[in-house]
């Protein structure tokens, strides 16, 4: 386990003059929190001795019925027996990670990916691998040339995880064509997969496209949560996986937190009952597409050539290269000190990959802000490109351990 450095980060990030394109964070003051104030009143004032008492380490069985019509929106067909309460989406990936890795075990992940799955499996001493992935996610060809490698090695692959929906940092989405022969090629390797999608629901562009568990019920576990549809601080995320293993997540749950927090389990299972929720995604859709075209229009208007981008059809993210011979993660501090922050692509891959990269978030800042931290962020290029043509080409890495700022953010 490594410390995390990301409060040093958002201790900068958070200053009110600085422009923060770096951080995951939903914008949850579009939320109706007149409603939600008084959907808590109600849970207290109708339900409080059962809100406010011990629950159940599987999660209430009422909001498990109430994520089944949430993934019905995605054209998943589940039970609510075999649907787990999280404390978001990330306990989920915890405890799937606990119950089957050992030390020593493969992990495949997409590269990059989460920063924060990393550091899980990297927690119970798995060994990280990445798939290369581009325009149209993982590329199936490297998915199946690193299984047959590793089964040529003896080494034990344990599942692959991957966010196919607007993948956190790249802002991709895994097309419909390469899902089947993702599946059919982890069905041949006898692999599992840990599908995880946060954003699936904030499409802004584009027609949806069927989870990959919507297909392969048996042999996906589904990770989602409430923390970007309605918000993070409820602190409710869900796993969704054949009853073997959701019988073992339960156990996993039991011995880790013992039950979950039921009152905020009552609250949001009253605000799927009582609002109109499907209609509040589409406000946020509305809300976060213009931001994402605010980054898009001002990256198309400034940023010098060499440069490269993602265009996301959803989600919260735009993955940016820079042009050669620049490194993300050494232009930190010149960023800093011109106001306005990101984060470097390293902190998304297990090996020393991503240098030249950066994850900008355009969920949070308004369209003004963030077409001004785009402004600063040019003007930080331009002069490490000067910097560049003047004393040549990129930094060499850091040393571990030199306490250089790491972030890793939702």
């Amino acid at each position: 386990m490594v410390a995390s450095e990301v409060r040093a980060l958002f201790a900068v990030a958070s200053r009110p003059e600085v422009v923060s394109l770096a951080g995951g964070m939903p914008n949850v003051s579009a939320l109706p929190l007149d409603d939600i104030g008084r959907i808590v009143h109600e849970v207290v004032a109708e339900q409080g001795a059962t809100a406010l008492q011990y629950g159940s380490a599987q999660g209430d069985p009422v909001l498990r019925e109430h994520i089944c019509e949430v993934m019905a929106e995605e054209e998943i067909d589940a039970a609510a027996d075999d649907v787990i309460v999280t404390v978001g989406s990330q306990q989920a990936l915890d405890l799937v990670t606990r119950v089957f890795v050992d030390p020593g075990d493969v992990v495949l992940c997409e590269a990059p990916t989460y920063v924060t799955a990393i550091n899980t499996f990297a927690a119970f001493q798995a060994d990280v691998r990445h798939v290369g992935m581009d325009g149209d996610g993982v590329v199936p060809e490297a998915l199946d040339e690193a299984l047959t490698r590793m089964a040529a090695e003896g080494r034990r692959v344990k599942f692959f995880y991957t966010i196919p929906n607007f993948h956190n940092p790249a802002g991709v989405t895994l097309s419909a064509e390469r899902r089947d022969r993702v599946l059919e090629i982890c069905r041949r390797h006898g692999l599992l997969v840990l599908e995880d999608n946060p954003y699936g629901l904030l499409r802004y562009d584009g027609e949806p496209v069927a989870p990959l568990r919507s297909k392969a019920p048996d042999n996906v576990i589904y990770l989602g949560s409430f923390s970007k549809t309605l918000s993070p601080g409820f602190r409710i995320g869900w796993a969704l996986a054949p009853s073997a293993v959701r019988a073992k997540l339960v156990l996993a749950a039991e011995s880790a937190m013992l039950s979950h927090s039921t009152f905020n389990q009552m609250v949001v299972r009253r605000y799927l009952t009582t609002h109109a929720w499907r209609e509040q995604i589409k406000d946020f859709n509305e809300m976060y597409r213009q931001r994402r075209d605010a980054m898009l229009g001002a990256l198309d208007a400034l940023m010098p050539a060499g440069t490269e981008w993602t265009r996301p059809d959803g989600g919260f993210f735009v993955w940016l290269t820079l042009p050669e011979g620049l490194d993300a993660k050494a232009m930190m501090p010149r960023a800093v000190n011109e106001r306005v922050a990101y984060v470097p692509g390293t902190g998304f891959y297990a090996s020393d990959e991503g240098r030249r990269s950066m994850r900008l978030s355009f969920c949070y800042p308004t369209c003004d802000q963030i077409r001004e931290g785009v402004r600063r962020l040019v003007g930080v290029i331009e002069g490490e490109t000067e910097l560049r043509d003047t004393f040549g080409g990129m930094s060499p890495p850091a040393a571990a351990g030199d306490g250089s700022p790491f972030p890793d953010l939702p």
